[in-house]
């Protein structure tokens, strides 16, 4: 009977990279939650140059299917997961979209639905959070929120759904989203989380270039959200500053005592320590001048070669 399901069109947008050992086990989770509990949804896979048999899979399991949509996007190369995962959203047609950033189940099913009932008590964004962290990322979200003035603080998120509200929202605020929970959290609308406790110790798969690519929006984050840059550039120029009049007064004391002054080597460690501080500064001004004009002037939000639309 068709009474007791959703009557919303859900959209589920997943990242797939290298991920032929789970993505199966994955999808069949999904869908089956998905039929479940709403009569339409489509699943939109983004496929991120996987170099394994991922999308032959997705292929098997979307032909299999008799109701709902599953679409496949073949990013041109490898993008990462933050311009992969935007290109999926704006292909999603549904009144909520959810963005699975992995494709590993950790969880109970039906803490999917959890997440949707929660968004229909007034949440534009609601995510759900293993309740323990690594230790890296318990480090940098509380770098990131101690230096960000966001209206939520970030932690980490398995999963989340958006409403076409804040989808809608999120585009009017910015062309290019470069680290996407950053912008959710400013966005003004209301978000909630909702922790669990992991049911199982499975990692996700992840490559190299995918943990390089992580890292990188990292330090991007931090440099474009928060005022990590400027207070470490402040404290290079007071750090420059110290030893450059430490090296006056040196040469003073020296020129009032009489002394002879062995001038070169002090003359060398202010020139180095003052050439490092300045460096440093430069490379940070640098890196987030190339930040701004990847955002500005970069035409292209991510590059696809082609989408393919599986139904039956």
């Amino acid at each position: 009977m068709l009474t007791n399901k959703e009557k919303s069109f859900i959209s589920a947008v997943v990242y797939v990279n290298n991920n032929e050992s789970n993505i199966v086990e994955f999808l069949d989770g999904l869908i089956n939650t998905l039929k479940t509990g709403f009569e339409k949804f489509e699943i939109i896979c983004v496929d991120d140059a996987s170099e394994d048999a991922s999308v032959a899979k997705i292929r098997g399991v979307a032909e299999q299917l008799e109701n709902g949509i599953v679409s496949i996007i073949n990013m041109s190369y490898f993008q990462g997961l933050e311009a992969s995962m935007n290109a999926g959203v704006d292909l999603a047609i549904g009144d909520f979209v959810f963005e699975f950033d992995n494709n590993v189940i950790d969880y109970e099913l039906s803490l999917i639905m959890d997440v949707y009932k929660q968004s229909l008590q007034g949440y534009d964004i609601v995510a759900a959070s293993n309740a323990k962290r690594r230790l890296s990322s318990t480090l940098f979200y509380s770098l990131f929120n101690r230096n960000a003035k966001m209206q939520y603080e970030l932690t980490t998120e398995t999963f989340r759904i958006l409403s076409r509200r804040a989808i809608n929202r999120i585009h009017s605020m910015s062309k290019t989203i470069p680290y996407r929970k950053a912008v959710y959290a400013n966005c003004g609308l209301k978000t909630n989380l909702i922790f669990y406790e992991r049911s199982a110790s499975i990692d996700p798969v992840k490559s190299k270039r995918a943990e390089k690519n992580r890292y990188d929006v990292a330090i991007n984050s931090l440099i474009l959200f928060t005022d990590v840059a400027y207070k470490i550039a402040i404290f290079l120029a007071l750090l420059m500053m110290g030893a450059t009049l430490a090296g006056v007064f040196y040469t003073i004391a020296i020129f009032i005592l009489g002394q002879p002054v062995a001038g070169y080597t002090t003359i060398m460690l202010v020139t180095t320590g003052g050439f490092f501080g300045v460096f440093s500064i430069l490379g940070i001004i640098i890196k987030f001048l190339s930040i701004l004009v990847d955002l500005v002037f970069k035409k292209q939000k991510y590059v696809i070669e082609s989408i393919e639309k599986i139904s039956k």
